[in-house]
């Protein structure tokens, strides 16, 4: 069967009304009209809250399902009671491997003072080998894998994941490694914007057959405050800058050391070049889909890398393991010192 124009209209037609619907509820007139029997004062209070730190699901077929099946995660709505296992999360890092987020969970539960020193964490999605899942207090940590596919799987389901379990007020942080533009290898960089491999802030996700744009951009004031708890711990380099996000390691990234290479290394470094002047100062593979499904989502999020490497100065990582290991920590160091500020526990 051939999806026709209409099919697609509806895609960006929902996309439409659910950003109309933002705007719409977020009219004084309309807050007051929205809780009959509640003072002007409380209904704002109330109805900015639910706007600001609900979960959205801009997809009306939801409703319509009896069970939701979250396959990859090996949950579901029928088979798991979700408010009562992830009601209570107000934080979830994300990040490639599951051994890196099984680290973050052990340190962020000391950090909060949840946990003993070796203390084991189970994974939540032991039924499948897809993606790994930590949880203590309220700091949810997920693996995603590697690259723009396996993201967004991964961010399907846990949306999906977040709004069962009637969760408010989430903050989302990515972190992971990059490879740096311009800056000392084990600077951390803040992401403004994700930006394609042509330097434009967006990200393009083709539906039935047709190429839809999403705007990257990421909470900017969320951003600052990262930067200032970066200052406040003072113990790495920290810039907020664009992350450009490309669809493979080798060639996406302008390397010179993959299997296929039908350029040179002046053009490459041309290329660079261009990305910094644009105001890019780290390359990764997930940011821009992140960043968009995030927004979609009505979800505060964030992107914390480090930079392994200079990319003007090479394309391979030749550090020491110790040194990639500490390297590795500071986006978590610089993430629990946040996730801490904010429960006011620092």
């Amino acid at each position: 069967m051939v999806m026709g124009q209409t099919g697609f209209s509806n895609i960006v037609d929902i996309e439409k009304r659910f950003k109309i619907h933002q705007k719409i509820v977020s009219s004084p007139k309309v807050q007051a009209y929205m809780a009959p029997g509640v003072s002007n004062e409380k209904k704002r209070e109330d109805e900015q809250s639910s706007r600001e730190n609900s979960i959205h699901l801009c997809n009306p077929h939801l409703e319509k399902m009896k069970e939701d099946i979250l396959y990859h995660f090996a949950l579901g709505t029928g088979t798991h009671d979700f408010p009562a296992l992830f009601g209570d999360v107000k934080f979830v890092c994300v990040g490639g491997s599951p051994s890196r987020m099984k680290a973050f969970i052990a340190y962020i539960a000391e950090e909060l003072g949840l946990g003993s020193s070796g203390g084991d964490y189970p994974n939540i999605c032991a039924g499948t080998d897809r993606y790994a899942m930590y949880k203590v207090g309220p700091v949810l940590s997920v693996s995603h894998g590697m690259g723009i596919p396996s993201i967004s799987i991964m961010l399907h389901e846990l949306i999906k994941l977040l709004y069962h379990a009637k969760c408010s007020n989430i903050t989302i942080i990515r972190i992971g490694t990059s490879g740096g533009i311009g800056l000392e290898p084990g600077s951390v960089v803040i992401t403004r914007q994700s930006v394609d491999a042509t330097f434009k802030p967006q990200f393009e996700q083709v539906v039935l057959g047709k190429t839809i744009i999403r705007s990257t951009n990421l909470d900017e004031e969320l951003a600052k405050e990262l930067l200032q708890c970066s200052k406040e711990i003072n113990q790495f380099n920290t810039v907020i800058g664009n992350t450009m996000c490309t669809l493979d390691f080798y060639e996406g990234q302008g390397r010179l050391d993959g299997a296929i290479c039908l350029y040179n290394e002046e053009e490459k470094l041309q290329y660079l070049k261009e990305a910094y002047d644009s105001g890019v100062r780290n390359i990764e593979m997930e940011s821009s889909v992140f960043a968009a499904m995030c927004n979609l989502s009505g979800v505060r999020a964030a992107v914390v890398c480090v930079t392994l490497l200079n990319r003007l100065e090479g394309d391979q990582i030749s550090s020491s393991h110790d040194i990639l290991v500490e390297y590795q920590q500071r986006p978590q160091k610089l993430v629990g010192y946040f996730i801490k500020k904010s429960l006011g526990k620092v």
